[in-house]
């Protein structure tokens, strides 16, 4: 039986080394450090257009297939019914990853290549989406705007073009999120993009504060909502819109966040969207291209007591170790930040309370969210990107220009079905307070402790280093097709017990979140066990296979058809 290829040495592993004099904070704003030098710009004018207040996606993506993790994060500016992309100076910028061994230790570097990569993106942005969608090895990138959205396919040469209109994603409405995903088992990356709102600078209305009474951002309820879009890969390097024909333009709401993967265990990916003052939708399919919006039976259209909340971000993780995706929804000041438990077979529960993550979220104002295990502890944490969306009162009071900033959150997850809040122990770099919007997770400088880049309105974008500081083990793993050239998003792999049990479920993504793409590498942290591995991936076909003798505390890649297979699930997938 052939292992897993084992990353442990050159450019494709960074170890970030601490010293024994670091500071005790859990995480280390590397930001000015690292070379990253980018603010989003809102384009703020006093007239509070609704887009202002919403932006600030990133994307994380190894473009250049060395190993290390890269940045793209998009760019607002100058904002009025006459200014055209053209007119904008500022653009969405790409940072490659440079790090770098200096006096014995590996240090975290960016370099903006921005203008050698041939992205000329002048939008106003709201977020990315990443994904490999014409199969050539390399990550793409979807670039959605309050305005025409950008398709960028990647050449391979460090280089990218700009391929919207002939790719046939062209999209002009408001989008904010979008995830890369075979929907069908074709071995292609289809495009599911979510919308916003029908607003536009011309027909813009004045809203007022129901705290300060004054002139402030409009909530959503003063607009209708608009229709997702749904492309289907042609196999060919284009797209058809298949919107209507699936039946998802059939719905029109607010949507903000989304995150695709198979809830109900039956092997067919499902599509999750946080809509923001409407009920969300859970989208399963249905056969012969059909999609149905599910979520009212599946539980998680609104929360327990019935009522539709702002859904800002969303992230699924299976936090309680049960084999299951459960479903977290960031919200609202004055709501509670959402918790939808998987029943096992895609039903859900609200059990906010019961997990007591509603009262520390009824201050806040949520919006890019993850799970992750900061300590690698085995246990899925939560993050949230806090920033309001209508002026504070207590910052109002204080004369503050620019009265929406708000700190962060950390939820430590104490395995026992509870969290706790311990974002003031993780030190200055969570207690900051800023108008956070995306949020992208990812090992920067693969240690194997996730770390994490918040997007800013107004404010610096922050790369944040995780340095928690435990001697838990840990092992990652980078999936690929036969070919070991495409990644296999959507597999779903296992962690396996002495005795070849599954205990514990991850799934490779690069969705979720709010206008953001994350790390595609799976991440389990082990605790105190230090011997090999063995875990079992169920490929995205249905096909399964085991891979064991897998040595902790480094990145493995997983190749389809190199372990040792086990079969294939139940499940079968039409193709429309």
């Amino acid at each position: 039986m052939q292992t897993a290829r084992c990353v442990t040495k050159g450019w494709i592993v960074l170890a970030l080394l601490v010293s024994a004099n670091a500071s005790a904070d859990w995480f280390l704003d590397i930001t000015e450090a690292a070379g990253v030098e980018f603010q989003y710009d809102n384009g703020m004018t006093g007239e509070y257009y609704f887009a202002e207040i919403m932006g600030a996606g990133v994307g994380l993506l190894d473009y250049d297939n060395d190993g290390r993790l890269d940045l793209y994060l998009v760019q607002g500016g100058a904002l009025a019914p006459d200014v055209e992309p053209s007119d904008r100076l500022k653009k969405d910028r790409l940072y490659r990853n440079v790090s770098q061994i200096e006096n014995g230790q590996w240090q975290v570097r960016f370099e903006d290549v921005t203008d050698a990569s041939g992205i000329d993106a002048r939008g106003y942005g709201m977020g990315v989406a990443v994904g490999d969608y014409n199969n050539d090895g390399f990550d793409d990138l979807y670039v959605l705007n309050f305005g025409e959205n950008q398709l960028w396919r990647n050449n391979g040469d460090g280089t990218f073009s700009e391929v919207t209109q002939q790719s046939g994603t062209a999209e002009s409405r408001w989008s904010v999120s979008a995830s890369f995903v075979d929907l069908y088992g074709e071995g292609v990356l289809d495009l599911v993009v979510v919308n916003y709102v029908d607003y536009a600078l011309k027909t813009h209305q004045a809203c007022r504060s129901a705290t300060t009474s004054k002139i402030d951002y409009c909530s959503p309820s003063a607009y209708q909502g608009i229709t997702d879009r749904l492309f289907k890969n042609n196999g060919d390097g284009t797209f058809t819109d298949v919107s209507e024909a699936s039946g998802v333009s059939e719905v029109a709401r607010h949507g903000l966040g989304v995150i695709t993967a198979d809830f109900n265990g039956d092997g067919q990916v499902e599509l999750y969207v946080a809509n923001d003052g409407s009920p969300n939708s859970h989208w399963i399919y249905q056969g012969e291209g059909r999609w149905l919006d599910d979520a009212f039976m599946a539980g998680n259209a609104v929360n327990a007591g019935g009522v539709m909340e702002a859904g800002m971000g969303v992230d699924a993780g299976d936090y309680n170790r049960s084999g299951s995706l459960s479903i977290f929804i960031t919200h609202m000041r004055g709501e509670t930040n959402t918790l939808y438990q998987n029943q096992g077979n895609g039903w859900f529960m609200d059990v906010t309370s019961q997990a007591q993550l509603g009262a520390p979220s009824l201050t806040a104002t949520g919006f890019g969210t993850a799970w992750l295990d900061i300590d690698n502890d085995g246990w899925l944490d939560l993050v949230a990107a806090n920033g309001a969306v209508v002026a504070e009162e207590s910052l109002v009071a204080e004369d503050d220009p620019y009265p929406y900033h708000q700190p962060n959150q950390l939820f430590r997850n104490r395995g026992n079905g509870r969290f706790e809040e311990v974002t003031q122990q993780a030190g200055q770099a969570m207690t900051a307070s800023l108008i956070s919007r995306g949020l992208a997770v990812g090992d920067l400088n693969n240690d194997g402790r996730p770390d994490w880049v918040v997007g800013n309105i107004n404010g610096p974008t922050r790369l944040l280093l995780n340095q928690v500081d435990n001697d838990h083990h840990w092992v990652g793993f980078d999936v690929f097709d036969a070919n070991d050239q495409r990644r296999l998003t959507h597999t779903v792999i296992w962690l396996l017990d002495e005795n070849n049990r599954r205990t514990r479920r991850r799934h490779a993504r690069t969705d979720g979140s709010y206008a953001s793409a994350q790390d595609p590498r799976v991440l389990f942290g082990l605790g105190n066990r230090d011997t090999d591995v063995a875990i079992e991936a169920h490929w995205p076909d249905g096909t399964r296979e085991r891979f064991s003798g897998l040595a902790v505390d480094q990145y493995h890649r997983l190749i389809q058809g190199s372990g040792e297979a086990i079969g294939e699930s139940a499940s079968t997938k039409e193709t429309p």
